[in-house]
Order: structure tokens, then C-alpha cells, then sequence
């Protein structure tokens, strides 16, 4: 497979679709399944799926946080101005630690708090911590907050993404997509 200098590899496509979308699907359902007045059957779904998809991303962003430490990415096209190869390095740095911060958070949460994660239960994993509203309660608030500042800085991330992609079309946006490219 042909690969230009300035592309990201294709496992860092992979790792970056996979939760691209895992995550933008654990938002809508972390927002909705909090809402009050919502079916019971519905908001029990959308607890499970959240809770145990949470799970599964611990350890995919972490091996690709991994990845990404033994494979830096690749060199911003000349053309961008130092200010947004700043401001692109912060931002992408930010993300990592919200996408750690947010499935651990989530977990201590729902293990504090007495409940139960079921992917993890079924597997036999115990729940590592002992209940206790106070941390359950500090999770929660920061379970809350960066989720908050998650969904603020991947609309700006998608902003910059479709602001390269198709305003400016200067090579950023195939840096990343797509995650597998034909055979040249």
C-alpha cells in the first residue's frame, strides 16, 4: 500500500474511525439516557449500551494513544500557519485526555455508585471499588463536565476537519481519511 509521508498510517485511520464513531454514538445516548421522562425499556438500553460500550473503549483508546506515542503524526502541510499547527496539537492532545478521562470517570461512577457494568460482570470482573455515594457523586461531576468539554472541542475538531476538507483543500482532511485507501 502506497502511503505519502504526510498521511497517517493506516492503523492510526482504524483506530481513529473506530472511535470517531463509537464515540459520537456514546454521545447521543449519554445525553438521552439522563433525560427525564423517558421510557424505562429505552433508558435501560441506553444505560447498558453506554456503560458497556465505555468499557470497550478503555482499551481501544488507550492502544491508541500507544500507537500514536510510537508513531507521532505525520507533518502539517506547509501551508498552514504556525497559530493552527499550534492550536491543532493542543486540541488533539486535549481529545486524547478527555477520551481517557471519560470512560474512567464513567466507570467509578457506576462502580462507586453500587451498579453494575455488565460486559465486565459477565467476564467475571469484580468491581474494584467499593461503594461510595462521595465518589460516585465526584465522577459523576466529572463524567459530566468533560463530557461537556468533549462535545465542545470535537465540534471544533469537526469544524477544522470540514473547514480543510472542503473549503480549503489543503490536504489535511486525507491525512486521515480514508481509513483504508486502494491499492496504488
Amino acid at each position: 500500500m502506497t502511503r505519502h509521508s504526510d498521511s497517517y498510517r493506516t492503523p492510526a485511520r482504524l483506530f481513529h474511525w473506530l472511535i470517531a464513531v463509537l464515540v459520537l454514538l456514546m454521545i447521543p445516548a449519554g445525553l438521552i439516557m439522563t433525560q427525564k421522562g423517558i421510557a424505562r425499556p429505552l433508558q435501560d438500553a441506553l444505560f447498558l449500551f453506554h456503560k458497556n460500550m465505555g468499557v470497550i473503549l478503555i482499551p481501544l483508546i488507550l492502544l491508541r494513544l500507544i500507537y500514536r506515542l510510537r508513531h507521532p503524526a505525520p507533518p502539517l502541510p506547509s501551508c498552514i500557519p504556525a497559530w493552527q499547527r499550534s492550536a491543532a496539537s493542543v486540541s488533539h492532545w486535549l481529545l486524547y485526555l478527555l477520551l481517557i478521562v471519560m470512560p474512567i470517570s464513567g466507570f467509578i461512577r457506576v462502580r462507586a455508585g453500587g451498579f453494575p457494568i455488565e460486559l465486565l460482570d459477565r467476564l467475571g470482573v469484580g468491581p474494584w471499588l467499593a461503594k461510595s455515594d462521595a465518589l460516585a457523586d465526584a465522577a459523576k461531576g466529572l463524567h459530566y463536565a468533560a463530557g461537556m468539554a468533549l462535545i465542545a472541542l470535537l465540534a471544533l475538531h469537526i469544524g477544522a476537519a470540514l473547514q480543510h476538507g472542503l473549503i480549503r483543500r489543503d490536504g489535511v482532511w486525507t491525512r486521515i481519511w480514508p481509513p483504508l485507501r486502494p491499492r496504488s
